[in-house]
């Protein structure tokens, strides 16, 4: 017996955590823009903007991590895993939404600044520190389960280091007067936000393209399947990633005629399964393998 089992069921989703950090978020959320009307600061409301997509991002991924854990069916034979890519597309896009915004109020707030209140958006500064060092405790441990959690942990991590530039402008501004160190924090806000928003949209995009994974060298896996005894050649060799963790794999493989017809093809099937298994930094458990004899050749219309 050659038992390759599949388990779609079990999928670390993180739900109650990203319930207590967007509880946390949207409390930031609320007093950085009351900070930010009280204070004049566009860093503060830079800030608050960035706490805004992050609060829409993290009902984004509540409803991805619900989805996820549906069972698969016959309509949706993969279940509902490729929702957290959606969510970390959508979170993604919104981030490069605020960017540009900050960048152009930044500039024009270079150009002509505009005075702000510097003891009240310290404060508020502090507190939204405060909220977002408390998020990214909790969602340290899960951060890496899923891409999903990973955009959210990632946005929490952004949402602190923009916390921390309000505060240096707020005292620079309070020791120095210099009303420019706010327009100044909000672009360097914009600047650490960019980078990672694109960062995640191109890992979204790799999956939904159905890019092989970054970490398999489809040329390495041909390679060990023709170094199979028996086995002429290997074409139509496709490999994806569906969600986080959940890899798949198809090829034709063409094998001598006598092994199929001396059931030695079953035994190839088995090599093959676990070659791609278990040879490569990615462990591929979905597999799928068509075994055919070079006379199958003229009767496939798929060449690769």
């Amino acid at each position: 017996m050659h038992d390759h089992e599949h388990q779609h069921s079990h999928v670390p989703t993180g739900r109650h955590a990203l319930i207590t950090v967007l509880i946390i978020t949207a409390t930031v959320l609320i007093s950085e823009l009351v900070g930010a009307l009280w204070s004049g600061s566009l860093a503060l409301l830079v800030d608050a903007g960035h706490m805004l997509v992050d609060s829409s991002g993290l009902v984004i991924a509540l409803i991805a991590a619900h989805l996820m854990a549906r069972p698969r069916s016959d309509t949706h034979t993969w279940g509902f895993r490729r929702s957290e890519i959606l969510a970390a597309a959508l979170q993604a896009g919104m981030l490069l939404i605020i960017c540009s915004l900050a960048l152009i109020e930044g500039i024009r707030r270079l150009i002509t600044p505009e005075p702000v209140t510097a003891g009240i958006m310290m404060i508020f500064a502090i507190i939204g520190l405060l909220g977002n060092l408390v998020g990214m405790a909790v969602l340290f441990g899960s951060r890496s389960h899923n891409l999903n959690l990973k955009a959210a942990f990632l946005e929490v991590t952004a949402d602190t280091l923009g916390s921390v530039f309000v505060l240096i402008a707020a005292a620079i501004t309070h020791l120095t007067g210099f009303d420019r160190a706010d327009a100044l924090a909000s672009l360097a806000i914009a600047a650490i936000m960019a980078p990672r928003a694109i960062h995640l949209m191109r890992q979204s995009a790799h999956i939904l393209l159905a890019a092989a994974p970054k970490e398999l060298d489809l040329a390495e896996v041909r390679q060990h399947i023709l170094d199979i005894d028996h086995v002429i050649d290997c074409h139509d060799l496709h490999a994806a990633t569906i969600a986080t963790g959940l890899h798949t794999l198809t090829a034709h493989v063409t094998v001598d005629a006598e092994c199929m017809r001396s059931g030695h093809s079953i035994d190839i099937l088995h090599q093959l399964q676990d070659c791609v298994a278990q040879h490569f930094p990615v462990s591929i458990e979905h597999s799928t393998f068509q075994l055919d004899t070079p006379e199958h050749r003229a009767h496939e219309s798929l060449r690769h």
